[in-house]
C-alpha cells in the first residue's frame, strides 16, 4: 500500500510539472483543438485550446510506474511493463489521429477503418499475451458470484471485442472539461485496491501511477480547461483501464467502473441507429449522452460532478462484489 501511495504522489508531481512545462510548448506549436461544427454553442469558445495533453498523463504515469517497478520479475511476465506497452500502443493511434486533425485544420482524423485496423492488431497482441500469461490464461472472474469462467480459445476474440470497445468508449467520453480525467481517477484508484487485494503489486503500481497522472493533468484540464488530452490521452487511458482489468482477470467489472464510457458508446450507437431508421429523427439532443445533458441546460461542471459521484458509487459496489 505504501508503495502504491508513493507511486501516486510521484505521478501527481510529475504530471503537474509536465502540464506547466508543456502548455506553452503546445501554444507555440499551435496544436489547438478543432471544435466540431455541430458541437454545443458553448464549446465554440474552446476552439484553439491546446490539445494532445495526453502526453502529460502518459509521461507522468510511465515515469512513475517504471521508477517503482519490480525489475526482479521476468520481463515477459512483468505486468507493469505489459500495461504500459498496451497503453502506449493506443497512445500512438490517438497521437496519429490528433496529428491528422491538426494538419487538416478540422475535426476529422484517421478514418474509422484505419483506427479499427490498428486497434484490432493491438487488441489481438495483448489478448494473446494474457492468454499465454501463467497468471492469467483464459479464465475470467465473475464478480458477485465468486466464481470463474474458462473461455478457452474464445477468450481471445472476446477480449479483443472488450479492448476495442473500451478504448473507443474512453475516447467518446472525453467531451467536457475534466470529464474523462475525473472519472478515470476513480477507476484507477479502484483498480489499485483490487490489485492490492489480489496480491499483484505490479498492477497496483500501474493503477496508482495512472491515478496520480490523471490527478496531475486535472490541474490543467479542470473547467475552464487550459489543455485538452486529445485522442492521445483518451486512447492511452482506455488502453490502460482495459489492460489492468484483463490482467486482474476482471474484465467484466468494466461494466460498472467504466459505466459512463459504456454509456457514451451506447448512446452514440442508439442515436445513429435511430437516426437512420427514422430518416432524421433523434432520441437524444446530441450524442454522446453528456452532450444531451449539456443541451438540456445542465452546466458541464455539474455533469462532471454527476458522472464522478455516480462512478464512485459504482466502484464501491464493484469492490463489494469482488473483494
Amino acid at each position: 500500500m505504501q508503495r502504491m501511495m508513493l507511486t501516486l504522489l510521484i505521478a501527481f508531481a510529475i504530471g503537474a510539472a509536465l502540464g506547466k512545462l508543456l502548455l506553452p510548448v503546445l501554444h507555440k506549436l499551435k496544436f489547438g483543438q478543432n471544435v466540431y461544427e455541430l458541437a454545443p454553442q458553448s464549446h465554440q469558445k474552446k476552439q484553439g485550446t491546446p490539445t494532445m495533453g495526453g502526453l502529460v498523463i502518459a509521461g507522468a504515469a510511465i515515469l512513475a510506474a517504471l521508477l517503482m517497478n519490480d525489475y526482479s520479475v521476468p520481463l515477459s511476465q512483468n505486468m507493469t511493463v505489459a500495461v504500459l506497452l498496451m497503453a502506449l500502443g493506443n497512445l500512438c493511434i490517438g497521437f496519429a489521429d490528433d496529428m491528422t486533425k491538426i494538419r487538416r485544420g478540422k475535426n476529422g482524423g484517421l478514418t474509422p477503418k484505419q483506427k479499427m485496423f490498428f486497434q484490432a492488431i493491438l487488441a489481438l497482441a495483448f489478448s494473446l499475451y494474457c492468454y499465454f500469461h501463467p497468471q492469467v490464461g483464459s479464465v475470467i472472474e465473475i464478480p458477485f458470484l465468486r466464481t470463474q469462467l474458462d473461455l478457452g480459445i474464445l477468450y481471445v476474440p472476446a477480449m479483443m471485442f472488450i479492448i476495442v470497445g473500451t478504448t473507443n468508449s474512453a475516447n467518446l467520453l472525453d467531451g467536457l472539461d475534466g470529464l474523462l480525467t475525473s472519472v478515470s481517477m476513480v477507476d484507477f484508484a479502484t483498480l489499485a485496491v483490487m490489485a492490492g487485494a489480489a496480491a499483484l503489486p505490479g498492477l497496483g503500481v500501474c493503477s496508482a501511477a495512472m491515478c496520480g497522472a490523471c490527478m496531475g493533468f486535472l490541474t490543467r484540464n479542470a473547467y475552464p480547461a487550459q489543455m485538452f488530452m486529445g485522442d492521445t490521452g483518451s486512447m492511452f487511458i482506455g488502453g490502460a483501464v482495459v489492460a489492468i482489468a484483463m490482467l486482474l482477470r476482471q474484465p467484466l467489472v468494466l461494466v460498472l467502473i467504466a459505466f459512463w464510457m459504456l454509456m457514451s458508446s451506447l448512446s452514440d450507437i442508439i442515436q445513429i441507429t435511430y437516426f437512420k431508421k427514422t430518416h432524421g429523427k433523434r432520441i437524444f439532443k446530441m450524442a454522446p449522452i453528456h452532450h444531451h445533458f449539456e443541451l438540456c441546460g445542465i452546466h458541464e461542471t455539474k455533469i462532471v460532478m454527476m458522472y464522478m459521484i455516480t462512478t464512485i458509487i459504482l466502484c464501491v459496489i464493484t469492490l463489494m462484489g469482488v473483494l
